[in-house]
């Protein structure tokens, strides 16, 4: 007999629909989960059962009377990072572990409108500056395939939320590759849309272009339909792309036509190479992507060595302009500090000129891939790696090194706007998951969805579970 948590966010709100199943039950049914697996996981920081429960049961009265969004009483979390009114958002930090925000994000009421309930908030580490996920206030999130190894950063909460059942789906960040990594690590479906695709309003700020919302999810359909709640401008937005024509939930079900695939394997940085089961995953990927007609060519990583450092000012700016109180320092981890250091050592003329360096070499390189349709690449150069494994030299600039070594890949597409998903199609022998990412050119996230439907149609994942989380 199916579990209820084994059904998809799409087949739990056709149960609620159906009368099959009530949303308290269906809440209740998942705070069970949490209760019983997250001391092992750590994979929320919050979790909001009063508040749920209360929205569940105003969820069935809707259902009832006829008037509900379409995914009213499906559960959801929000990761530890994104404003929500009246809830708790420490942003993984000590320094914030009583913070209330005033207001929602605007992607918090978009996917609560569209009848979706929260259970709280999921993990992430220190204003989400690490490609892992591990902070001073409930320590790290683990993958569910492994619990001796990191579920990855930064959205590394909501995606061992997902993998292991405590809920359907759920929403997560991107700035460097916070969703893909994580997606990667716990073996589901991430998926970073183009930028200026999800509203970063009304407090939220994406002045540097690099982040953006996106759905963590077992199958793509959910990731479609997630994504299809977030997608909508809001006022005053900076880079707004219009009100998508055609839903992705569409385009889903959408045969594509026949690709034209460029890949690499190689990363832009010298002396980092994947390992041989990233490119195990890869190389796996492209047979499946032949097998389904799409020719598959090998070209040169086109994005160069140079980009790195000029990210790194970026980066560094971005918490070195922090609203951190003087007198929070002393909470911070060494990690945080480091980079708001390296942040407040760049002048105003570094930040404008790397700004414009990224610009100008990611519309070259974008120009370069015109003749292409989609680019294939592992999502990272390591399977998941050990909880202690980052920070075990206690020296912030090696823990960066190894953030290289572990995801050379996935800040590029920050850094050109381009749409890209991690699919989970490789497992090694030991049973760790690797995923492999799937990026198109900026604006076309309906035709990557068709493309990743196709994948997961050939290749299907969504009934490969972690053992001990059934």
């Amino acid at each position: 007999m199916t579990q209820l948590h084994e059904l998809d966010a799409t087949a739990q709100a056709a149960a609620l629909r159906a009368r099959e199943v009530s949303s308290v039950e269906l809440v209740r049914h998942h705070l069970d989960r949490i209760a019983a697996h997250d001391g092992t996981l750590g994979a929320f920081v919050t979790v909001t059962a009063d508040q749920a429960l209360m929205r569940a049961a105003e969820a069935d009265e809707r259902i009832a009377g006829g008037a509900a969004p379409p995914y009213a009483g499906v559960p959801t979390a929000f990761k530890d990072l994104t404003f929500t009114k009246d809830t708790r958002t420490s942003m993984g930090s000590a320094a914030m572990r009583d913070f209330v925000p005033p207001v929602n994000a605007y992607v918090v009421d978009l996917v609560e409108q569209a009848g979706f309930i929260s259970l709280g908030k999921t993990n992430a580490p220190e204003f989400g500056l690490s490609s892992y996920t591990d902070n001073d206030l409930v320590g790290p999130a683990r993958t569910p395939w492994d619990t001796t190894r990191n579920a990855g950063g930064s959205s590394g909460g909501a995606a061992a939320a997902v993998a292991a059942g405590l809920v359907p789906l759920a929403p997560g960040s991107d700035g460097g590759g916070s969703i893909r990594i994580p997606a990667s690590a716990c073996g589901i479906f991430g998926f970073k849309p183009s930028r200026g695709r999800v509203s970063a309003g009304p407090l939220g700020s994406d002045w540097s272009g690099l982040a953006g919302d996106g759905p963590l999810t077992r199958t793509v359909r959910d990731a479609a339909a997630l994504l299809d709640a977030m997608a909508h401008p809001e006022p005053g937005d900076v880079r707004p792309l219009p009100e998508p024509p055609v839903p992705y939930a569409t385009w889903v079900g959408r045969e594509p036509r026949r690709l034209r695939i460029a890949r690499w394997s190689r990363t832009h940085l010298e002396g980092i190479s994947p390992s041989g089961e990233s490119i195990a995953a890869w190389e796996q990927a492209s047979l499946v992507l032949e097998s389904l007609g799409h020719d598959v060519v090998d070209v040169d990583n086109p994005f160069p060595q140079e980009l790195e450092p000029q990210f790194n000012v970026i980066w560094s700016s971005g918490i070195a302009s922090a609203p951190i109180p003087a007198e929070a320092d002393a909470a911070l981890r060494p990690n945080t500090r480091y980079w708001r250091d390296r942040g407040r050592r760049a002048t105003a003329v570094d930040l404008s000129r790397a700004m414009q360096f990224l610009e100008l070499t990611t519309r070259q390189v974008i120009t370069d891939l015109q003749p292409y349709d989609a680019f294939l690449t592992p999502t990272l150069a390591m399977p998941p790696q050990p909880v202690e494994w980052f920070n075990e030299s206690g020296d912030p600039a090696e823990d960066h090194h190894r953030e290289l070594q572990f995801t050379p890949y996935t800040a590029l597409y920050n850094m050109s706007g381009q749409p890209a998903a991690s699919l989970p199609l490789h497992w090694t022998a030991e049973g760790l998951p690797v995923g492999v990412m799937l990026a198109g050119l900026p604006g076309e996230d309906g035709p990557l969805f068709s493309l990743c439907a196709q994948v997961e149609a050939a290749a299907p994942w969504r009934d490969r579970r972690p053992p001990g989380f059934a």
